[in-house]
């Protein structure tokens, strides 16, 4: 077998078993046998893989449901929300926020960095990084394994390289925030997790997406309006992030012809127009930071 093959067999592997963990995020509670019939898989194939990833913290097995019917009854899956766990992090123009959450969306542990505003990359991404640790080790390290790092960055980002394009309200261009994150990192607990970096609106409608407690609309429109104004796209339970990072960076569209100055150097843009700067100074309020999110269906 050659390694085209057995490369091919592992990504469809991958590909069936977070298909059977999205499958008991939607419905909790199935069978084995109830969720081979709902992703199209064999029973065997579904008991094999499932195996696994009880053993791995993914999944675990609750009581069997008494059904009235004879025979040997169901074994309900869940879920795991205990030993796998999440970080997540925001990097924002004075601070970076960050949390740990279970595979089902609870919220464990939270750190913030205040680095200020004006502050190069490299000091920015080292402030991630402290609260990036100091949020391990709030954590249980023999109860609880990091299975991966998501970073929001306000801007277009280049996934695959791991670098921010531009972003216009902290006046970086082309910042490997992924080596500069990795190199702040290594030798550390956190040092070998797997790290991914994408737009603050595009991971906050993934979030929308992945854990809403009702089924999320398709195609589905996420709007942020914090200092800049964002914008994440999923259609066809895929997000649109364009061929350099950009779609959906609503924020410098114009909608007023020679309007307020925006932070690009254009005139008139959405975020100079509707941005929480703007709507501060029009008397609207701004909520210590945060972004607001609009979600549209």
């Amino acid at each position: 077998m050659n390694a085209e093959t057995t490369g091919s067999q592992q990504l469809l592997k991958e590909s069936n078993r977070m298909s059977l963990v999205r499958q008991l995020c939607a419905q909790p509670g199935l069978s084995r046998a109830d969720l081979a019939s709902a992703v199209g898989l064999t029973k065997s194939t579904v008991s094999l893989l499932t195996r696994d990833l009880i053993a791995e913290g993914w999944l675990q097995e609750r009581e069997v449901v008494a059904t009235g019917d004879l025979g040997r009854r169901p074994t309900p899956l869940f879920i795991d929300p205990g030993r796998l766990l999440l970080l997540g992090a925001e990097l924002d123009i004075e601070s970076a926020r960050v949390v740990a959450t279970s595979l089902t969306g609870e919220v464990r542990a939270h750190a913030v960095a205040n680095y200020g505003a004006g502050k190069s990359p490299k000091t920015c991404i080292a402030g991630l990084a402290a609260a990036l640790l100091k949020l391990r080790r709030q954590l249980d390290a023999d109860a609880h394994r990091i299975i991966g790092i998501g970073v929001g960055l306000p801007g277009g980002v280049d996934e695959a390289r791991g670098i921010l394009n531009f972003a216009p309200n902290l006046h970086w261009r082309d910042v490997p925030v992924g080596e500069l994150l990795r190199d702040k990192l290594a030798g550390t607990a956190l040092a070998e997790v797997p790290l991914f970096l994408q737009n603050e609106a595009d991971v906050a409608a993934l979030g929308e997406m992945e854990f809403h407690p009702a089924q999320a609309a398709d195609p589905l429109l996420y709007v942020s309006i914090n200092q800049g104004v964002g914008a994440g796209v999923i259609v066809g339970d895929r997000l649109l992030t364009g061929a350099h990072g950009f779609a959906g960076e609503v924020g410098h569209i114009v909608l007023q012809l020679n309007g307020p100055l925006c932070s690009c150097g254009r005139r008139g843009c959405a975020e100079a127009v509707i941005g929480a700067r703007a709507l501060a100074g029009a008397g609207g309020v701004q909520r210590g930071g945060e972004a607001l999110g609009v979600l549209i269906q």
